[in-house]
């Protein structure tokens, strides 16, 4: 039985169409602006502009442990949408990121 054909080519990192391997994506992370390669989670975006992602409640500083939006450690504010898991969710130009941290 004959397997189906995969493509040998993608627009992009992880297949994002209209990306290249060199391009980038610029987000605000509480206010400071971080360039990250395309196609990267908000988590690498937070990590690279050394913020911390909340603090639990009795004030420990907390961030991603599973890396698969199972442990809800590294939910942020993204666009206003509160409790988003930055694991999960890809940059996009001029998205604005805050963390409770």
């Amino acid at each position: 039985m004959k397997r189906p054909s995969v493509p040998k080519s993608r627009d992009g990192p992880r297949g994002y169409p209209g990306t290249s391997a060199c391009a980038t994506v610029t987000v605000s992370v509480n206010g400071v602006a971080v360039t990250v390669p395309a196609g990267s989670m908000v988590s690498a975006a937070v990590a690279m502009a050394g913020a911390t992602f909340r603090r639990s409640v009795t004030g420990e500083a907390r961030g991603p442990l599973c890396g698969m939006g199972i442990c809800f450690e590294c939910r942020v504010t993204v666009d206003g949408r509160e409790h988003s898991r930055s694991c999960q969710v890809p940059c996009a130009p001029g998205m604005e990121v805050r963390t409770d941290g």
